[in-house]
């Protein structure tokens, strides 16, 4: 077998029908890290035919002095039941990326080690290749309940060929009516509307030219999406308007009540009618002052990248200020709505494993898990170390801790 470089092209034509094939492993990603200070390569395993066996992307960073670390984000295209091709490939890396004063290769493969119940969290492991990977000289990196890794370890997906909103939680099917009510609005729009991404997204951007570059890079193949939700401001008058009716017939009935029995059960309930009313005043009076200014806001939105079978939301977010009109809910049921007749699944990112109600992370693990999703729990993060004595000086001065507590994606 020869293990060398691979031009764009037959890297490409081996990643795309990969079974493990993954955004992460494309030439598109590669670019977008360019951007990031990271140099890369393409490498490959083939036959004496000049078949591709195995490939992957690695990324090159400077970490230390005068050396380099390496990073196969979501692991390498490999068989890894494979034990022969799996050893074969380590080796070469190993002989390759040492010419190259590459000290390790942080990788965390898109291996299942679990399935998890979303109701009651109980897995179902899958058989994986750990033993085969720790022998081989693969360090097996602490499993993190949170996001302390690279990439989430735990991953929700909507089986979009199942999609029905009678299948969400009862909270969530609440919340995306009321965006409806609301008279939320979903578009899927351009580039030029980055700039409202990016403003709902400001406390979370490394820089003003994150979302830029990743939609310049994806864009090429048109593998990335942008959608942004707004205010139909018309449609939100006229619905607080007719709720607001309602609910001052309720709350008069109640005042009425009050006069004849003061039990706590009807002055709770008359309390919760003032604040709805209220809640529904504020709405008419915030629709009519959009519809005077003829203003278009726009309260929540999210990049989706494409491809092959999967769709995956890897930024999104909403105004806090606009929390009430739950706009999060109703963006991610119309993303799930935009691809279900052409694809198979959408990936909502990161969960955490820690599925005690205390965990910091309660309320996005509510919030996904409210879409009825399959969990997939991967097999973790790994070092393949390469110059085992450069390494551990790296390790022991704290160099590693340093450059690997702050996340990248």
């Amino acid at each position: 077998m020869i293990f060398r470089q691979l031009s764009i092209e037959e890297f490409t034509n081996f990643q795309k029908n990969h079974p493990l094939s993954n955004f992460y492993q494309t030439i598109n990603y590669a670019m977008f890290k360019a951007e990031d200070g990271f140099d890369y390569e393409l490498v490959g395993l083939l036959d004496e035919n000049e078949e591709v066996n195995a490939a992957s992307l690695i990324l090159l960073k400077p970490i230390g002095i005068k050396c380099y670390y390496g990073y196969a984000p979501r692991g390498f295209l490999i068989d890894y039941q494979n034990n022969y091709l799996v050893k074969k490939f380590t080796e070469e890396l190993k002989k390759y990326f040492y010419q190259k004063n590459v000290i390790f290769i942080k990788l965390n493969p898109l291996i299942i080690s679990s399935e998890i119940d979303n109701k009651n969290f109980t897995k179902t492991y899958h058989n994986t290749p750990l033993n085969t990977l720790t022998s081989l000289n693969y360090k097996k990196l602490k499993d993190n309940l949170y996001f302390e890794a690279m990439l989430p370890r735990f991953n929700a997906f909507i089986d979009l060929q199942n999609l029905k909103l009678n299948n969400f939680s009862k909270n969530t099917k609440n919340k995306i009516k009321k965006g409806i009510r609301k008279g939320l609005v979903f578009e899927k729009v351009e580039k030029d509307n980055l700039c409202y991404l990016a403003d709902i997204l400001k406390d979370n951007l490394k820089n003003e030219y994150f979302l830029q570059d990743y939609y310049t890079v994806f864009a090429k193949d048109n593998s990335i999406d942008l959608f942004l939700v707004s205010i139909d401001y018309n449609a939100l008058l006229k619905n607080s308007q007719y709720i607001y009716e309602e609910e001052n017939i309720k709350n008069t009935k109640l005042n009425n009540k009050l006069t004849k029995n003061s039990s706590e059960r009807i002055i709770n309930a008359k309390m919760n009618s003032d604040r709805n009313l209220l809640s529904y005043k504020n709405d008419i009076m915030e629709a009519t002052k959009g519809m005077t200014e003829n203003n278009k806001t726009y309260i929540a939105g999210a990049l989706v990248i494409k491809h092959n079978k999967t769709v995956s939301i890897i930024y999104s977010g909403f105004l806090n200020s606009y929390k009430r009109f739950a706009p999060n809910y109703f963006l991610h049921y119309n993303i799930a709505k935009y691809y279900k007749n052409d694809y198979d699944y959408l990936d909502l990112n990161g969960i955490v494993g820690d599925f005690q109600k205390e965990n910091p992370y309660t309320g996005l693990n509510r919030f996904k898990l409210g879409f009825n999703p399959l969990i997939y729990e991967y097999l973790g993060e790994f070092d393949l170390v390469i110059e085992e004595k450069s390494y551990n000086i790296l390790l022991n001065n704290g160099i590693l801790a340093k450059e690997f507590n702050k996340r990248s994606s």
